[in-house]
């Protein structure tokens, strides 16, 4: 019973952790776009512009007492926060029990925030901001290095030539898919954040599993996107949050999909 009760304690802190995490991806999610500062201002309500107290800034909590309203003007903030906080959260704390307390953990966690923010950037604004991408791939690069556990191996160098193989094969797959729907469709039809993202994808998970994400990505893709197409007329779907979803899968799921794929050619 003590032992079950330190888990659950274990696991409530990791929830809350990574709340405050999701409170922070939200700053990037809104500014990050407007070219401003992530760290200063402190956080500040976006219709009246007046720093948030620190109790109505509890991630998750002050959003469902304050009923989704600023503590001062009281207009309505959108329920995108909470669903970053929540949706952060429980990714961080399903890292936590799949993979306990190891590099794998910290640094899955950096990638899904990358994602996360990618993802409701990409959504609002149909592009997906370098300081991620570039930053991340620059990041996953150097986090090989310094962690070759993520790669399973001791060697740094081992594990940095299987991240840059995995950037190459990320990036380079989004780009021939590109080449190829511009041939067909004559017009763009992957744009270079998508490319950049999943070399950030690639860098930190290798080739193979970032090569499964890149195939996961278009059936969520056309389940979304079709429906939009054919509804709203849309002539453009962003293809970040799929990619990122694929990428999320994988993390978790990757190696028993190669296990089958790889068991099916036998």
């Amino acid at each position: 019973m003590t032992s079950q009760i330190m888990r659950d304690m274990d696991r409530f802190l990791v929830f809350m952790i990574g709340a405050i995490i999701g409170s922070f991806l939200n700053v990037c999610i809104y500014r990050l776009p407007k070219k401003q500062s992530i760290l200063f201002p402190p956080s500040y309500c976006p219709h009246c512009k007046k720093s948030i107290l620190w109790y109505d800034n509890i991630p998750i909590l002050s959003y469902l007492v304050l009923m989704g309203r600023c503590g001062f003007c009281r207009k309505k903030i959108s329920s995108r926060y909470l669903v970053v906080e929540v949706l952060t959260a429980a990714l961080i704390l399903l890292l936590y029990i799949a993979f306990g307390v190891q590099a794998k953990l910290f640094v899955y966690s950096a990638l899904i925030s990358a994602l996360i923010v990618a993802t409701f950037i990409d959504i609002k604004t149909g592009e997906i901001p370098d300081e991620i991408t570039l930053g991340g791939l620059v990041a996953g690069l150097a986090v090989s290095f310094g962690f070759p556990a993520i790669f399973d191996t001791a060697s740094r160098v081992m594990a940095l030539k299987s991240s840059a193989i995995g950037a190459l094969a990320g990036g380079g797959a989004i780009f021939a898919m590109g080449l190829f729907g511009k041939v067909l469709f004559k017009k763009e039809a992957m744009g270079g954040g998508d490319v950049k993202l999943m070399a950030l994808v690639g860098s930190v998970l290798g080739w193979k599993l970032a090569l499964v994400a890149f195939f996961i990505a278009p059936f969520f893709g056309a389940a979304v996107g079709l429906p939009l197409k054919m509804i709203q007329r849309r002539e453009t779907i962003p293809y970040g949050p799929y990619l990122s979803l694929g990428a999320v899968i994988v993390i978790f799921h990757g190696h028993n999909i190669l296990k089958v794929l790889f068991s099916g050619l036998q």
